[in-house]
């Protein structure tokens, strides 16, 4: 009775009894396993990922350098197409962001134990995604060397940039995200990088690391500093969750093209970007977890919870799809009726259109069941669906509202050329390469919010044991 009562203690979860970390973990054996891929030599399959990715780093170089040698004409952009792969993809990696600054801000107010083990994944995937997504904004205007003009400065220019721009808008949302959630990820890695400098045997090394600790000596005040400060930025951070893709949306919202002109954009768009967000920290984690030897700290209970949240945010997104399809009914508009019923379903880009449904409205609804939220290769699969579908969700929102607007005279098809696709391979390179050092110079896991959870587990299952023999002996009494 006291092993049962200890067992479901350490989940802190009576209707979940798996436990959170493995239970013969210990703090050495914690430190050994979350330590060890930084100091180990990385091997072939890293080396490996790491070429594929610089490779395609390669194509993003060459993509932004014929971009900015022969103007955006080397785009498939035209007229009425002014916004096409960039804005798309630009939209896609604001969204695969988003699950970070979730997990990380809102599930750390909320108190949920399950974050712990793969907040320091998904934030860094938000840094790097971010970066990815702050190119195509400053790519597509033409001339990126006069960005600072986008900048509120009128002392020194004369003059205000135009706040009614959604550029503007763009940029402000995206500087302060990448803001904030850098300081968020940096002061949570301070306590592992102070681990990571004691525990180091080259003096190179615990020069590196001992700087980027700025003294860290887990001092009773530096811990305390510590968890007013971590606490402070997840507070600053939670709005950005909602407000960064808001902004986003109103892009598009504020306009008077047909299927843009929504107020349900807002939502709408959030979901989405929470739905792709923890579909890309799945897809990343998952081999991650087996190749860097988690399983004990990642355990199957995080990908299930992970799951849920994507059925959760999966139905938001397909309400959303109907309720679009309603509002244009019932506005009468044969505008909005023939972007919706016609041209989408039925159109030049109707291929992508059925992808999207299958993606994003099928395929989340396999977590309905136990066996396909515990299967790692089913999720894994499902995962890089929903990636797929969501961006060519942004693909259809935008792509299909500007070669069919109000004019037939103005219609024109839009088709990616080659530098468009060398820009989009290119960002996914910086990403994974981004990450690929990230996993190698960085705990991929928050070693110090590990051992603190670890040392509640144990502190519940202790007295849940003592409060069940105490139990036990009134009874026999």
């Amino acid at each position: 009775m006291a092993e049962t009562a200890a067992h479901t203690a350490a989940s802190l979860d009576p209707l979940e009894p798996r436990p959170l970390v493995a239970p013969h973990h210990d703090d050495k054996s914690l430190n050994d396993t979350l330590l060890d891929h930084v100091w180990a030599k990385p091997g072939k399959g890293w080396f490996m990922l790491f070429g594929l990715a610089l490779a395609a780093l390669g194509l993003l170089v060459l993509g932004v350098t014929v971009t900015l040698a022969r103007g955006i004409g080397m785009w498939g952009n035209n007229q009425p197409n002014g916004w096409a792969f960039d804005i798309v993809n630009f939209v896609w990696w604001v969204g695969i962001g988003h699950a970070g600054t979730l997990i990380s801000a809102i599930l750390l107010l909320f108190q949920q134990k399950w974050r712990t083990s793969i907040n320091r994944f998904a934030e860094a995937m938000t840094l790097f995604a971010v970066c990815c997504a702050g190119l195509f904004p400053l790519l597509h205007t033409g001339r990126p060397w006069f960005a600072f003009w986008l900048f509120p400065y009128p002392s020194t220019l004369g003059a205000w940039p135009q706040f009614r721009s959604p550029l503007v808008w763009d940029v402000f949302a995206i500087s302060t995200y990448l803001t904030v959630s850098a300081l968020f990820w940096y002061v949570g890695l301070i306590p592992d990088l102070a681990a990571l400098r004691d525990s180091s045997k080259g003096k190179l090394q615990r020069t590196i690391y001992g700087l980027f600790a700025l003294g860290w000596r887990g001092s009773g005040r530096h811990w305390h500093n510590y968890k007013i400060g971590y606490l402070l930025l997840a507070g600053i951070s939670t709005p950005l969750v909602v407000s960064v893709h808001t902004i986003v949306s109103f892009d598009f919202a504020t306009s008077l093209i047909p299927g843009w002109h929504a107020t349900i954009f807002p939502p709408y768009f959030v979901a989405g970007a929470v739905f792709s967000g923890f579909a890309m920290v799945i897809t990343l984690m998952v081999p991650a977890r087996k190749y860097l030897k988690l399983r004990d700290v990642i355990t199957d209970r995080h990908l299930e919870n992970m799951n849920k949240v994507i059925l959760a945010t999966g139905l938001i997104v397909s309400y959303g799809y109907l309720m679009e399809h309603f509002i244009a009914w019932y506005s009468g508009s044969e505008f909005e009726i023939w972007t919706f019923y016609v041209n989408r379903a039925r159109g030049p880009y109707a291929g992508v259109y059925w992808l999207m449904i299958a993606c994003n409205v099928i395929t989340p609804n396999i977590f309905w069941f136990k066996k396909c939220r515990t299967s790692i290769p089913i999720m894994w699969v499902a995962s890089i669906l929903v990636n797929i579908g969501m961006w060519c969700e942004r693909f259809i929102i935008i792509v299909t509202s500007l070669t069919q607007d109000f004019l037939p005279s103005s219609w024109d098809l839009y088709s990616p050329t080659w530098v468009d696709w060398s820009i989009y391979v290119g960002t996914l390179g910086l990403f994974s390469t981004l990450f690929l050092l990230f996993l190698k110079f960085v705990p991929a896991v928050a070693v110090s919010e590990v051992k603190e959870l670890q040392l509640e587990l144990r502190h519940a299952a202790h007295h849940a044991a003592h409060g069940a023999e105490t139990g036990a002996t009134h009874g026999a009494h």
